[in-house]
């Protein structure tokens, strides 16, 4: 197991406390799934309101759910928020042109079966290697697993 999975468990533990089984973490799939302590629309504000303060741009926000309502079907509450900052992106692109289709950064949140809210994100090491990006970049797009835990918490 490398490093940097050893320390994603870590976090995804000290963040869920006693849920920490409750946190999923696909490798394989390259994404990461944090517990929220929120509902879905309190998590997305948390979200918007610590982007806002940090001059990141909001660049859409999907709300699925509320679209499935509107053809009569019914889902839990489900919503994307995509943003980022065009200075942390161009570089990146810039290197691998290829990660534009990953960019803007976003975050999922939403709401399982049993009521639990969850935010799901891109692993940025899993961006890396499917890109190829160098590693002195990745800290451009790391920013999204500190954001994700400052606003579950």
């Amino acid at each position: 197991m490398k490093l940097w999975h050893i320390a994603l468990i870590l976090v995804g533990s000290a963040l869920a406390g006693p849920a920490a089984e409750k946190t999923m973490i696909k490798k394989d799939e390259g994404i990461i799934t944090i517990p929220s302590n929120h509902s879905v629309d309190q998590s997305v504000d948390r979200i918007k309101g610590i982007l806002e303060s940090k001059g990141i741009t909001v660049f859409a926000l999907v709300d699925h759910s509320g679209e499935a309502a509107k053809v009569g079907m019914k889902m839990p509450p489900t919503k994307l928020l995509i943003f980022g900052s065009p200075k942390a992106g161009t570089p990146l692109m810039l290197a691998a042109p290829s990660i534009a289709i990953d960019l803007p950064l976003k975050i999922l949140v939403w709401e399982d079966g049993q009521g639990k809210v969850w935010l799901s994100y891109n692993d940025p090491e899993y961006l890396k290697e499917r890109h190829g990006l160098p590693q002195d970049l990745v800290a451009n797009i790391a920013v999204v697993g500190a954001l994700a835990a400052k606003a579950a918490e």
